[in-house]
C-alpha cells in the first residue's frame, strides 16, 4: 500500500511539474508584445514579483522537508521564468514603473524573504518547528494568491466580458491545482493540499463564467442627433452644360434683385445692392479615358 501511494505521489508530482511549466509559459505572448512595441503599456509587474516570491518561499519550505524534490524542481524553473519576465519589464518600463517595481522587488523578495529565513533559522528551535512555521507562511500566502483572481471574476460579472480572463490560463491553473492537491494529500502535507482546494474552486468558477460570457460582445452605439450634421448637397452635372447653367443662375439672381427692389421703399434702395447668394457645390465628373 505504501509503495502504491509513493507511486501515485510521483505521478501527480510529475504531472504537477508539467502543468505548472505550461502556466509559467503563459505570459510569453504578453512579453513578446512588449518586446515588439518596446513598451510595457498598461501591464503591471506585481504578478511576476509575487510569483517569484512564492517560488522562493516554496523552495525554502521544500529544503526544510524531505521527499519534496519535485516541489524544488518546478519552483526553481518558476524562479528562472519570473526573473526573466521581471528583467524584460524593467528594461522596457517607463521610469516611474521601473522604480515602483524595484521597490516592490527589494521589499518583498529581499527584505521580506530574508527576514523569514533569518527569523526561522535563528529564533526557532528544532527543525520540526521550523517546518511548521514556514509551512503556515506558505499556506497563508498561497491562499492570498488564489484569492487574487476574485477581482477578475468581479470584472467579468460586471462587464459581461471575458476579455481579461483567458480560458487556457484558467484551465491550466485549475489543472495545476488538482495535481498539487493530490500530491500534497498523498504526502499528507496539508500546507500543499489545502490552498489548492481554493485554487481548484476559483478555477472552476472562472471557466464557468467564461462559458457563460464568451459569446458576449460589446456593442458600441454611435449616438448622433438627427439633422445636426448634414452633408452638403452635391449637384452632379455634365461639364458641357456649364455655360448654360451659369447664364440661368445669373438670370435668377437678376430677377431676385428686381423683386427685392420693388418690395423695399425707394429711399432704401442703393445702387450697390447686396444679394443673398446661394452656395452651390458643383461636382464635374471626370471624363473616362477613351
Amino acid at each position: 500500500m505504501a509503495l502504491l501511494s509513493a507511486h501515485w505521489t510521483l505521478v501527480f508530482g510529475l504531472l504537477g511539474n508539467v502543468v505548472s511549466f505550461m502556466v509559467f509559459l503563459a505570459p510569453i505572448p504578453t512579453f513578446y508584445k512588449v518586446y515588439k512595441k518596446k513598451s510595457t503599456e498598461g501591464f503591471q509587474s506585481v504578478p511576476y514579483v509575487v510569483g517569484l516570491f512564492s517560488c522562493m518561499l516554496w523552495i525554502y519550505y521544500a529544503l526544510l522537508k524531505s521527499n519534496t524534490l519535485l516541489l524544488i524542481t518546478i519552483n526553481s524553473v518558476g524562479c528562472v521564468f519570473q526573473t526573466t519576465y521581471i528583467c524584460v519589464f524593467l528594461f522596457y518600463a517607463p521610469k516611474k514603473a521601473r522604480i515602483q517595481t524595484l521597490k516592490l522587488l527589494v521589499s518583498m523578495n529581499v527584505i521580506g524573504f530574508g527576514l523569514i529565513v533569518i527569523l526561522t533559522q535563528f529564533l526557532t528551535k528544532g527543525a520540526l518547528n521550523r517546518v511548521v512555521i514556514v509551512g503556515w507562511i506558505c499556506l497563508v500566502f498561497s491562499l492570498c494568491v488564489f484569492v487574487a483572481p476574485l477581482g477578475v471574476v468581479r470584472q467579468v460579472i460586471r462587464t459581461k466580458s471575458v476579455e481579461y480572463m483567458p480560458f487556457l490560463l484558467s484551465f491550466f491553473l485549475t489543472l495545476s491545482a488538482v495535481m498539487w492537491f493530490f500530491y500534497g494529500l498523498l504526502l499528507k502535507d496539508y500546507n500543499i493540499a489545502v490552498p489548492n482546494v481554493l485554487g481548484f474552486t476559483f478555477g472552476i468558477v472562472q471557466m464557468v463564467l467564461y462559458m457563460m460570457y464568451k459569446n458576449t460582445k460589446k456593442v458600441t452605439v454611435d449616438k448622433k442627433l438627427p439633422g445636426l450634421f448634414k452633408d452638403p448637397e452635391i449637384i452632379i452635372i455634365d461639364d458641357q452644360k456649364l455655360p448654360e447653367l451659369k447664364e440661368n443662375i445669373i438670370d435668377v439672381m437678376r430677377l431676385s434683385a428686381v423683386v427685392c427692389s420693388e418690395m423695399k421703399p425707394a429711399g432704401q434702395i442703393s445702387k450697390e445692392k447686396e444679394l443673398d447668394v446661394i452656395q452651390v457645390q458643383v461636382v464635374v465628373p471626370k471624363k473616362s479615358p477613351a
